[in-house]
């Protein structure tokens, strides 16, 4: 079996990459990074040590790199012949990667079973935004090719940290995992992948991944970014930052239990779970990394204004997430460039705009006014 990953950086060797050889694919990375690229496609081996209660090391071989931009005819065959292409590149770079995927699905033999197609990104319905944009280069004469494909989404959780100066290609991971796959694009044949696990609805599944891990860590890091604090660990051991990070919490646990009919003690369960997590001594993350591209975190239908938009339109309390949203507002890393854009925008736009034009919020929302309330009290101190 063989499965091509774009995306060799932390994510993508840590994770998704380990996974899949654990499953007994050989893997071929993707990536346009040369030096990553030539470092594994040189190398024979690197290991994942995962951290936390249940501590281990696991080394991976087998595997081989190309360099998708120098030599994307060499990706395209391997995906042809390929059992499975997942990616860990970011939300924003599937439209990138799609028209090789694209070319490979017209490569490949229409005598070979369906490639399995995931995209593995902290987004909702990633692999079907890949999908659309597949489509996008398969119209006409190509489309047939489409029919070579089974897409799947899924739902990937693991805290994978920045690395230590000198880790090479060894990657430094949480202990914690999860892959969610939905179901129902296999009909009775799915993948073997035995460390995902595969459900007959995701959607429950990746709301409860995004509006928890997602949404409670970067709360994590912008209020203990406002702390000072240098990691997330060291931000969650300050009263304050664990009561806010608690209380947006609560906020979207009452979201899921109202909307997805979780059991009220399991979802807890799972919060208290994630607050363990996010507190792991092991891990070196920092407020400046899990905030970065803070644009993307306070868009409409990402972990902040989505689970608050869902909350205001049943009723229940926001204030909690609007704290978190003024807090990303607060952002200013000189490291990511997306803050010099937020700052732009406070300078900019009206608290009304800010909110529909950069949060995705129409007047007409009831979570709007709030929204805009707490935008002017950021500008106010600018």
């Amino acid at each position: 079996m063989k499965a091509v990953h774009f995306g060799a950086g932390n994510i993508g060797r840590g994770f998704v990459g380990l996974i899949l050889h654990d499953a007994g694919y050989e893997v071929v990375f993707a990536d346009v990074n040369a030096e990553l690229i030539d470092a594994l496609a040189a190398s024979e081996s690197y290991r994942v040590r995962a951290v936390g209660e249940n501590s281990t090391t696991r080394t991976v071989t087998g595997y081989r790199a190309l360099n998708s931009a120098a030599d994307e005819d060499g990706v395209v065959a391997e995906i042809a012949t390929a059992d499975v292409v997942t990616t860990a590149v970011g939300p924003n770079i599937l439209k990138f990667v799609a028209p090789v995927i694209a070319r490979g699905l017209e490569a490949r033999d229409s005598a070979l079973p369906p490639l399995t197609v995931m995209a593995c990104e902290n987004a909702i319905n990633a692999t079907d935004a890949l999908r659309a944009e597949i489509v996008g280069r398969l119209s006409g004469e190509g489309a047939p090719a489409l029919g070579r494909a089974v897409f799947a989404n899924t739902a990937v959780d693991r805290i994978v940290p920045n690395q230590e100066p000198g880790s090479g290609l060894d990657v430094t991971v949480e202990d914690f995992f999860e892959w969610a796959i939905e179901a129902g694009p296999f009909g009775d044949v799915v993948p073997s992948i035995p460390d995902a696990h595969f459900v007959p609805d995701l959607a429950p599944y990746i709301e409860r991944k995004l509006f928890t891990v997602n949404t409670g860590h970067a709360t994590v890091a912008y209020h203990g970014w406002i702390e000072g604090a240098t990691t997330l660990a060291d931000a969650l051991s300050v009263p304050a930052v664990f009561s806010e990070v608690r209380a947006v919490l609560a906020e979207t646990k009452a979201l899921l239990v109202a909307k997805h009919e979780f059991d009220p003690a399991t979802q807890e369960a799972y919060l208290e779970k994630n607050l363990a997590r996010f507190a792991n001594p092991y891990l070196t993350d920092t407020p400046e990394r899990v905030g970065r591209q803070p644009l993307r975190k306070i868009s409409r239908h990402e972990r902040f204004i989505g689970p608050a938009a869902e909350l205001a339109e049943w009723g229940l309390a926001t204030d909690a997430l609007l704290r978190a949203v003024g807090a990303a507002l607060r952002f200013d890393a000189p490291s990511d460039p997306q803050t010099a854009e937020l700052g732009e925008f406070l300078d900019t736009l009206t608290p009304e705009q800010f909110a529909e034009q950069v949060c995705g919020i129409a007047p007409a929302h009831p979570l709007f006014d709030a929204l805009a309330g707490t935008i002017r009290s950021v500008q106010a101190f600018r």
